[in-house]
């Protein structure tokens, strides 16, 4: 699998003790610690680096 092919597809958890007394909602809370990097930055640097490629100012080497 492409690194880049799993930026932007953070898993989402369910946190059920934290809405135990909550009738009828389910919590959700996204794992961002399962990012590439560890990091929620990864959007953005993903975003950076490819607008720096489609406007040649980043170039092999």
């Amino acid at each position: 699998m492409n690194l880049l092919e799993t930026i932007g597809a953070t898993p989402l958890i369910t946190l059920p003790s934290f809405a135990a007394e909550l009738p009828g909602v389910t919590l959700l809370a996204k794992a961002e610690f399962m990012n590439p990097s560890g990091s929620v930055k990864d959007r953005a640097a993903k975003a950076m680096v490819l607008d720096g490629i489609a406007r040649g100012l980043l170039t092999p080497g």
